[in-house]
């Protein structure tokens, strides 16, 4: 289980040191495997936006850019980033900041320099060139209310500091940051912050039919329809960010809410396109033969020792575990089926394996 400092601190906050919070998970049983900065040290990386883009007069891949960096100037910086535009905010290496260290190991100072011709007074850059990420694609776009001239690791937390735990078997609880948070409290009196969660009222009397025919597979098995959504939204980047540091790519903002979810609270849901739903839900044990193609891409074949959700004409999930394709959200849904189910734990373990994979849902 990784998890960023901050995230837990949010629910429960005891006037310890990181390290001496880290001993004291430890010393209760959840071991601290690993404790490391969320990036790599960099400095005199502010918030920056481009005023002004335009060709380079001697280069067909650069731009020349006037970026407002805070700094009582304009800037002129010469960049090959694709994404270069007017009106967007990245961060920008002032002359003289170092960027995190390379191959060889050395900081890379930020020199004021010539790139083809043309001065540069710093550099735009990248999540990879802050060691936030692999993406090398194109500049990291920030927010578009990030200060301008405001320090990038002050704004991005990047000095929080990330947690992996090991758990035991018999800590299964503590598989989410506020299951950790509770343990926390437990251990230094610290008052434990639950946020209220207000019952959302429903706007439709829309049900979709469900059926639980193995009481020994399902303890209970919940869901809601919601009509409207809009898939192409984009998932706000503090979700993106918490999400990252507990080892989760950003997917999109369905996928990306659910696993906030699990990550937070430690439920795992799934989130079924309504409309490739053939009638209702049957919650059963498979049948031998019976095949599924997962979000994975494997299609796997299943028996009566694994659980899954059918409808009336095929198997579309492996129950607790992973959905299956042909149910899945695209960016042409608007409607969608919300499942939220309790599972036996005798029920789900060792199903995983197998098939030779692990879900964090699982």
């Amino acid at each position: 289980m990784q998890f960023p400092e901050s995230w837990l601190r949010a629910f429960c906050n005891p006037p310890l040191s990181s390290e001496a919070l880290a001993d004291t998970l430890t010393m209760g049983g959840f071991e601290v495997e690993e404790r490391r900065p969320a990036a790599p040290p960099f400095t005199k990386i502010v918030v920056g936006e481009i005023k002004e883009a335009v060709q380079h007069p001697n280069a067909d891949r650069l731009r020349v850019c006037q970026v407002d960096a805070g700094q009582g100037a304009i800037l002129n910086i010469v960049c090959g980033a694709p994404n270069a535009r007017v009106g967007i905010k990245v961060p920008c290496a002032l002359v003289g900041a170092e960027l995190p260290p390379g191959a060889d190991g050395k900081p890379f100072k930020i020199k004021l320099g010539k790139l083809r011709g043309v001065e540069s007074q710093g550099m735009l850059c990248s999540a990879r060139e802050l060691g936030l990420s692999d993406d090398h694609g194109g500049l990291l776009e920030l927010t578009g209310d990030a200060p301008v001239g405001a320090d990038v690791r002050d704004l991005l937390q990047l000095d929080d500091v990330l947690i992996t735990i090991k758990l035991t078997p018999n800590l299964a609880h503590g598989l989410s940051v506020y299951g950790i948070a509770r343990e926390l409290s437990a251990l230094t009196g610290a008052p434990l912050q639950t946020p209220a969660i207000e019952p959302v009222q429903p706007q439709l009397d829309d049900k979709l039919p469900v059926r639980v025919e193995a009481a020994d597979l399902c303890g209970r098995f919940s869901g809601r329809i919601v009509r409207g959504v809009n898939t192409r939204a984009a998932t706000p980047a503090w979700m993106v960010d918490r999400l990252a540091r507990c080892g989760q790519r950003s997917v999109s903002p369905l996928v990306d809410i659910s696993n906030y979810v699990m990550f937070e609270y430690g439920s795992p849901s799934h989130i079924f396109d309504l409309d490739k739903i053939h009638g209702g839900l049957t919650v059963r044990w498979g049948r031998a033969g019976e095949q599924l193609k997962l979000l994975n891409g494997n299609t796997v074949t299943v028996d009566e020792q694994v659980g899954v959700i059918a409808d009336e004409r095929e198997v579309e999930s492996l129950a607790g575990i992973m959905g299956g394709d042909a149910t899945a959200v695209s960016d042409d849904t608007s409607s969608i089926y919300i499942e939220a189910a309790f599972w036996w734990p005798a029920a789900i373990q060792g199903r995983s394996r197998r098939f030779n994979f692990s879900t964090d849902a699982g």
